[in-house]
């Protein structure tokens, strides 16, 4: 199983980007996405359980939200409002890490 990230860029704060994971060969149901920023260690930023059930960090409640697309197979991140401290790569994979991490998108929040 690969994991592909993608959709990230640079934004100015206050702007949106959506983020996208997609995989071949399985269908999502329990999945997460995390984020790096520079110096820092890899942290949960949202994960969506397979009965739809969504938890956030803190940081990023109320701006960001996760989904899974039709098909099944399709992870996305709304991020709105966003500020210079959600500058990091994301990555998607499930809660508990079960696949090999892949190369990430990089978001950069900066006027």
């Amino acid at each position: 199983v690969q994991l592909q990230a993608s959709g990230g860029g640079l934004v100015q704060p206050g702007g949106s980007l959506r983020l996208s994971c997609t995989a071949s060969g399985i269908y999502f149901n329990n999945m997460a996405w995390y984020r790096q920023a520079p110096g820092k260690q890899r942290e949960l930023v949202a994960t969506i359980t397979r009965g739809r059930n969504t938890d956030y960090a803190d940081s990023v409640k109320g701006r960001f939200t996760i989904s899974i697309g039709n098909p099944k197979n399709i992870l996305h991140l709304q991020m709105n409002s966003l500020k210079p401290e959600d500058t990091a790569v994301y990555f998607c994979n499930s809660p508990t890490m079960t696949y090999p991490w892949g190369q990430g998108t990089l978001v950069t929040v900066s006027s």
